[in-house]
C-alpha cells in the first residue's frame, strides 16, 4: 500500500529519518520497501537546508518506481521563474514576490545550472493529481470541475507544455482549475474588513475548507490553514463563496501546502491534511494507507531531527 508524506521544503535528513522508521532501506541511491510505495504531496524544494538533495532522492524514488509524486505550488513557482522560452526570456518577471521564496532554491543550485534547469524540466512532468480510485492526492484542493478543465487542457499529456504555461499566465479557467489544485480555494474579505496576519502584514483574502458547504458557517468556521484570525460572524449570504462540498463517500484524498500547526489532520473521515508545517515544528509526517474508507489518525508516522 501507501505512505503519503507531507511538504518536505527541503529537509532531506528529516525525509531519511521518517523513511527509515517505516522500514525504507536505502539502495544505492534511493530508498524502497518490499510492499509499499511513497506519495509525495509536492513542495519539496524552499525554505529547508538541503534542498539539492531532497530533490535528488524524491526524484530517485519517482523515477525508480518506489514513489509517486504531485507538483507543488512551489515547484510551479519555480518554473515559471526559471524556464525560458524560445526568446530567451523567462516566463514570468522576477518580481521580489516571486524570487523571495526561492532564494535558498536558487543560491543551492547557482553553481548547478544545468542540473537546475534538468530538474525545472522533471517538475514539469509531475502531475497536478492522483486519482486512483480508491486513492486521492493533490496539493492543494481536489475539485471535480477543474480536474476536467486541467485534463481538457492537457489532452493526455503529463508534461505541462511552455504552451500552457503562457496560457496559465493569461489568467483564465486554466489558471483558476491549477491554481484551485495547487493552492486549495481562497475567499475575498468585504471591503470594510481588515485583517493582518501575524507578520503586520494587511489581508485581503483568506484560505478555506474547499471541501464544506459554507451556508450558515462564520468567516472563522471556514478559515483553514491562515496565520491570522477570522471573525466568529456569519457570511451574508451574498458574500458566500462557491464551494463544492466533498461527498463522504468519495474515496480519501490527501494535500499538503496549509502547513497545519505541527501536525497533520483528519477533516471528515476522508479528507487528510499531512502537511505538519515542517518549517515550524522540525518534523515530517506521513499516512500510513493501506486500503481504509475511513481515515484513522493512529495511522500517522512522524519523524524529528
Amino acid at each position: 500500500m501507501y505512505d503519503i508524506i507531507g511538504d518536505i521544503h527541503g529537509h532531506h535528513d528529516l525525509l531519511v529519518n521518517l523513511l527509515k522508521k517505516m522500514a525504507y532501506v536505502k539502495d544505492g541511491k534511493n530508498f524502497r520497501h518490499s510492499s509499499r510505495k511513497v506519495i509525495f504531496t509536492g513542495d519539496f524544494i524552499n525554505r529547508g537546508p538541503e534542498i539539492r538533495k531532497t530533490v535528488q532522492l524524491v526524484r530517485n524514488m519517482v523515477d525508480s518506481g518506489s514513489a509517486y509524486a504531485v507538483m507543488g505550488n512551489h515547484e510551479l513557482n519555480a518554473i515559471l521563474y526559471a524556464t525560458i522560452d524560445k526568446s530567451g526570456k523567462t516566463f514570468r518577471k522576477h518580481l521580489a514576490k516571486y524570487k523571495l521564496p526561492l532564494m535558498k532554491t536558487l543560491d543551492e543550485y547557482k553553481k548547478y545550472p544545468e542540473e537546475f534547469a534538468d530538474t525545472l524540466r522533471w517538475f514539469r512532468h509531475l502531475p497536478l493529481y492522483l486519482d486512483m480510485g480508491n486513492l486521492r492526492v493533490v496539493h492543494g484542493g481536489w475539485n471535480d470541475d477543474f480536474i476536467a478543465v486541467v485534463n481538457d487542457n492537457m489532452r493526455g499529456e503529463i508534461k505541462l507544455r511552455k504552451s500552457l504555461l503562457k496560457y496559465y499566465l493569461e489568467g483564465n479557467g486554466f489558471t483558476r482549475a491549477v491554481d484551485g489544485l495547487l493552492k486549495g480555494k481562497e475567499m475575498q474579505l468585504p471591503k470594510d474588513l481588515l485583517l493582518k496576519d501575524n507578520k503586520g502584514i494587511v489581508r485581503r483574502n483568506f484560505r478555506i475548507k474547499w471541501w464544506d458547504n459554507p451556508a450558515g458557517h462564520t468567516f472563522s468556521d471556514i478559515a483553514f490553514g491562515n496565520r491570522f484570525d477570522l471573525p466568529a460572524y456569519t457570511i451574508p449570504s451574498e458574500l458566500l463563496p462557491d464551494v463544492t462540498p466533498y461527498d463522504e463517500d468519495n474515496p480519501p484524498v490527501f494535500m499538503g501546502h496549509y502547513c497545519l500547526q505541527h501536525r497533520a489532520e483528519i477533516f471528515q473521515g476522508n479528507i487528510c491534511c499531512i502537511d505538519s508545517c515542517v518549517v515550524r515544528s522540525q518534523k515530517l509526517t506521513a499516512y500510513r494507507w493501506d486500503g481504509e474508507k475511513q481515515l484513522n489518525e493512529t495511522k500517522f508516522v512522524q519523524a524529528g531531527s
